[in-house]
């Protein structure tokens, strides 16, 4: 899909008024698949909307850099994802059942853009202390069903406004006793009682039962004593490793589409089973899975795809760009952290950085007023984007290595993740231009999953 172009690609750099760009970026792909479809005429369409801003020939950036690459526009996307948190016009009424996302979008995005959203602690509270159920598990909204989803947003929440305030509004008792409920016979997890079964559930729970220190005894009652389990775990990654396809992507459940969001559960929930370089190439075939994930970023645009034949779109850049870090760290191993900060000339990613940070800063900005990052140029910004176009962008701006893992695999945390900046290759955005870090696991700050996990870890029994 990579390769669906109508020109022949140009062979020099593209110049304009100091202004040096790869050619990769500013011309059509040199290969074509000769078969027209309904897929590969949008793929057209999508490079052609993207070129002028990658070629640094559309009108509304500001002003280039040496690379063309344009700022990061941080006041203005500060400022819409506080807007966000405040009241919604009636259109968003759909969004009800997704209040948590929100929080949870918002509030991470401002965390990577250098906010405090500690002023939050107190409104969120306020706001999510009714959405927990008294059978646990949080709602989307008050008087809704409790959901994995809605769970993992709000925890996620309360831990990135921090305290021990907002740590203690969640009821550990009934979480567990919840998740008990929706452990399976088969391994995984459903994401509500009587509701689908996927491996987001895999993943939102492993994040849940990490944070929260939540006791792995599965209660009495629980669907998957039937078949023997006894522990929130077990089975849990034989199960995801069913959902491996033929592509080497990992889909929703056994024998379904691969698409990127599932890859990067998989490879957060087997790193919260055990340490990384263990559990990765332990339950899934690694080789096949680079093959797919290096198949998703496309040129010229420079930015992921979710699934093979599908547009590129500013999200992937977390939901695929954060499958990185993992892999990096199934494959090296823990590693010493390098001491040497000195920038080289070749960049040994597994993935194009500068691509993606070229896509980024210069189509997945949202250029009105309203501010805020998008899917791509003819796009609209949301909460959602502008929380996983951030994500993305700074893992591309960072490394992290996996330095020291945990003794035991049975230990719910241990492992030992630094992050410093990439500096291998050429840099083409400013500095200024650099976000924070972001969990490779959890997708919150470092120190705050830390915190979290510090407060919860002292609180063995109910």
């Amino acid at each position: 899909m990579a390769a669906t172009a109508a020109e022949p690609a140009m062979q020099t750099s593209h110049h304009q008024e100091g202004v040096s760009i790869p050619p990769l970026f500013t011309s059509n792909p040199p290969i074509r698949d000769a078969l027209q479809t309904e897929s590969s005429l949008l793929q057209d369409e999508t490079i052609e909307e993207c070129l002028p801003f990658l070629a640094a020939q559309e009108e509304g950036h500001e002003k280039h850099n040496a690379h063309g690459v344009p700022h990061l526009y941080r006041d203005r996307h500060v400022k819409f994802l506080h807007k966000q948190l405040g009241l919604l016009p009636a259109m968003f009424k759909a969004a009800d059942p997704s209040r948590p996302w929100i929080f949870y979008w918002c509030l991470a995005g401002m965390s990577l853009l250098g906010e405090d959203v500690a002023p939050y602690r107190t409104r969120l509270i306020e706001t999510v202390r009714p959405m927990q159920n008294e059978a646990g598990g949080f709602a989307g909204g008050f008087g809704q069903t409790s959901h994995l989803a809605t769970t993992y947003a709000t925890v996620l929440s309360l831990a990135l406004v921090g305290g021990e305030d907002a740590y203690d509004v969640i009821d550990r008792r009934g979480m567990w006793k919840w998740l008990c409920s929706l452990k399976q016979p088969d391994g995984g997890f459903q994401m509500a009682v009587g509701g689908e079964e996927d491996v987001r559930g895999a993943y939102c729970a492993a994040v849940l039962i990490s944070l929260l220190n939540i006791p792995l005894e599965l209660s009495p009652d629980s669907p998957a004593r039937a078949s023997g389990h006894t522990s929130l775990f077990s089975g849990l990654a034989e199960w995801v490793r069913r959902c491996q396809t033929y592509e080497g992507g990992v889909s929703a459940k056994p024998g379904v589409e691969a698409h990127g969001a599932y890859a990067f559960c998989a490879l957060g929930c087997l790193s919260i089973l055990d340490s990384p370089h263990r559990s990765i190439p332990k339950y899934l075939d690694v080789p096949r899975l680079v093959s797919w994930l290096s198949a998703r970023q496309y040129a010229p645009e420079g930015g992921f795809s979710g699934r093979t034949n599908k547009l590129v779109d500013g999200c992937y850049s977390h939901w695929v760009g954060g499958c990185w870090p993992l892999i990096e760290a199934a494959l090296e191993g823990p590693a010493a952290p390098a001491a040497d900060c000195t920038p080289m000339q070749a960049d040994d990613s597994l993935f194009s950085r500068n691509g993606l940070i070229r896509y980024i800063l210069s189509c997945g900005q949202d250029l009105s007023k309203r501010g805020g990052l998008r899917d791509k140029p003819s796009k609209y910004s949301d909460a959602y984007h502008t929380c996983y176009v951030l994500s993305g962008l700074s893992s591309a701006q960072h490394r992290w290595t996996f330095v020291s893992a945990r003794a035991d695999a049975a230990m719910l945390d241990g492992d030992v993740w630094t992050v410093s900046p990439h500096v291998k290759g050429e840099q083409i955005f400013d500095e200024e231009d650099r976000v924070c870090t972001t969990h490779p696991v959890f997708v919150i700050p470092q120190h705050k999953a830390e915190s979290c996990q510090k407060y919860f870890a002292s609180k063995h029994g109910f």
